[in-house]
């Protein structure tokens, strides 16, 4: 449930209710829902339409109280016509109705909700304060003892709605980029009539349009199936490991991936961006928790202990000025406030996310924020992660004839493996052939694929030949056709433009550990980039890099698992924070809570810089928004403020803790040189 939003998204079986059920349940509890159908957006009023109506309703009322009052301000009642004054004051109390019954309605229906769940929410302390001025005008203007409050009473309800309008409004202006065009930087490969293959994206994609997806791709859009057969791993959607077979005409769903080869099909449904971002976002697909528990206890217990401290002042002025008691109840209900030190976390992370969005780098969540800031040993891959694209390919072997070299481009390009892709281009000057009867790719091994009667294995020296590797300190890709061994192509990466810095910022956080499927061949050059105290761990199975992090997890340490999110999907999962640096962003993988475009690496040190300063963002904000409310509450237990001045303070502290913690981001982004 988003609660700022006002949307839930429900799962229901089908076999044991149906949607008018769950519609007319919803109701029940209070919350009507609204159909948000595209042919209906067009007659659909705004959302914030009716906050603006309730705040238009008691501004009006609020000002015209305050006109009728001003004899009373400025103390020249007493010489006017006494029936004039009682007119006014009976006036007063009409317009106060649609205040109170109309504008204020909200607060009094989510206070009965918190009564109704056994739980004491903010708006209860502020009701009571509401009804406890409006009682009490209604007793001193029926008695002939005053004209009461009723000016408080309608300045409360107006300016905790345009408090509360405001917060709304700049939670959406600085909305968590939540939609899958953000999370998500995926571009997909369509073919046209003529099988010309071109990348769009994603937001481009619809139906009609013929889809083409490689190995560990996601499918984005339900379509369907124009190639023979694929298989379709929906781990992602419905937890099971086990891939299904699809065959021609039948439909893939939206998030499954395809394993195996090169499969083409026709889309059917417009991209779900809604349902792509619920995938992404369903927290049972990991066991992380929120960072700050605290705020949560401090929500519960807020409540009841400004009703103690109201009570107090109450029962301590009363014997002595019952006026100075009813203030001192009154204004501790109305000035003390909560939403300042709860939100202070809400609008800097919601401002901090737009801002990494921007420079390429993409949380799953907020808390995602405080996951990495607080790491405290850093995990990191090395090709894919370390090492980029630019890479020098050199073959040893038996002399390739032109069928076998379009043999290893054909296999190597159902791949999004780093090595696969970059061999697919080396060749790229070969004919492909792609007719394969069967293709399987084992993560940290290799491919092997079924060609009429050929069968040819591309991958480490063991999985080609059934044999120990030689030991040979270098990256290679082996390659053997029918059980025979032709050669294999030596690669070596350079690295990441960028790595120096971001590898002296991650020394900063704490120790670093390189864990690679690779040969130790480069290990002397990493251990000049990454210092000699760095453990390096070479010929690493994803098993291992999983066991290693689970490892140090158990230790105490906070690991960051930076990977390529191909062999490392169980450990991005493990660690306190994953993060999946991505080159092609059509290759989706869900196992981590950040995504680096890998044109934003140079960025990494700045990056990881902000997200301390975020850190301490909101500590400075919590300190401010504490002190607002010592100050307040004392003021207010003295009886010395006004009804109508602590309700325009209340809202005033959270516009300013707002205003301070979305500046505060953007200062820090500029100074740390982001856009």
């Amino acid at each position: 449930m988003n609660f700022m939003d006002k949307t839930i998204r429900i799962d229901y079986n089908p076999a044991s209710t149906n949607l008018r059920q769950i519609v007319e349940l919803l109701t029940t509890l209070g919350y009507e829902p609204h159909i948000r159908l595209a042919s209906l957006d067009a007659t659909a009023k705004p959302a914030g339409r009716m906050r603006i109506y309730r705040i238009a309703v008691a501004g009006f009322c609020f000002g015209n109280i305050m006109m009728l009052a001003f004899p009373e301000y400025f103390h020249i009642a007493s010489q006017g016509d006494t029936s004039l004054q009682q007119t006014f004051s009976y006036l007063s109390l009409a317009l106060s109705l649609p205040a109170l019954f109309f504008a204020g309605g909200e607060f009094f229906v989510s206070a009965w909700r918190g009564i109704t769940s056994r739980y004491l929410n903010i708006d209860i302390p502020l009701v009571l304060s509401i009804l406890l001025t409006f009682i009490r005008s209604i007793y001193e203007i029926t008695s002939g003892t005053g004209n009461g409050y009723l000016d408080s009473m309608t300045g409360i309800i107006f300016f905790m709605l345009i408090g509360r309008y405001f917060q709304e409004l700049t939670h959406h202006s600085v909305q968590f980029d939540r939609d899958y065009t953000s999370f998500f930087p995926i571009s997909v490969t369509v073919v046209d009539s003529h099988d010309i293959e071109t990348t769009i994206p994603l937001t481009k994609l619809k139906p009609g349009d013929t889809l083409v997806a490689r190995s560990s791709e996601l499918i984005p859009a339900d379509s369907i199936l124009r190639s023979n057969e694929a298989r379709i791993d929906y781990s992602f959607v419905t937890g099971e490991s086990q891939a299904v077979t699809v065959r021609k005409g039948e439909i893939i769903y939206a998030g499954g991936r395809l394993t195996g080869a090169v499969a083409a099909c026709e889309v059917v449904k417009e991209v779900s961006q809604s349902y792509l971002t619920n995938l992404w976002n369903k927290e049972h697909y990991t066991e992380k928790k929120s960072t700050r528990p605290w705020v949560d206890k401090l929500a519960q217990h807020f409540t009841l202990v400004l009703l103690i401290i109201s009570l107090g002042a109450f029962l301590y002025w009363l014997p002595y000025d019952s006026n100075r008691a009813f203030d001192a109840l009154t204004t501790v209900l109305i000035v003390a406030c909560p939403c300042a030190l709860l939100l202070s976390a809400t609008f800097t992370q919601g401002t901090m996310l737009r801002i990494f969005s921007r420079n390429g780098m993409y949380f799953k969540n907020a808390d995602a924020i405080d996951r990495l800031a607080e790491s405290d040993h850093f995990v990191l891959d090395k090709t894919g992660t370390l090492t980029g694209k630019e890479v020098e390919i050199s073959y040893h072997g038996q002399e390739l004839s032109q069928w076998q070299l379009g043999l290893i481009k054909g296999l190597t390009n159902q791949s999004n493996h780093p090595l696969s892709k970059a061999l697919s281009h080396h060749l790229k000057s070969c004919a492909e052939f792609t007719a394969f009867t069967t293709i399987e790719e084992i993560p940290g091994k290799g491919l092997s694929g079924t060609l009429d009667d050929s069968v040819i294995r591309i991958g480490s020296h063991s999985f080609c030949t059934n044999s120990p590797s030689p030991g040979n300190n270098e990256t290679a890709v082996h390659v053997c056709l029918n059980d025979v061994h032709l050669g294999y192509f030596e690669f070596r990466f350079a690295l990441r433009k960028g790595a120096d810095e971001a590898i002296k910022a991650i020394h900063q956080r704490g120790p670093i550990a390189v864990l690679s499927g690779d040969n130790n061949y480069d290990a002397e050059r990493l251990k000049a980039l990454l210092g000699v105290n760095a453990e390096l761990h070479f010929r690493q199975m994803p098993s291992d890099k999983l066991v290693y992090v689970k490892a140090l997890e158990l230790s105490g340490a906070r690991v960051a698992m930076i990977g390529d999110g191909l062999n490392d999907a169980g450990a991005l999962l493990q660690s306190h924070c994953g993060i999946t640096i991505s080159d092609d962003v059509n290759n989706f993988t869900p196992a981590c809570d950040v995504i680096l475009q890998a044109n934003s690496f140079s960025k990494l040190s700045s990056l990881l810089k902000l997200t301390q300063r975020s850190r301490q963002i909101i500590s400075i904000s919590f300190g401010i928004s504490l002190l607002y409310n010592v100050i307040g509450v004392g003021l207010a237990v003295q009886g010395k403020m006004e009804p109508v001045f602590a309700a325009i303070l209340m809202p005033l502290s959270t516009l300013t803790i707002i205003a301070f913690t979305t500046g505060a981001s953007r200062i820090s982004a500029r100074f740390l040189k982001l856009s």
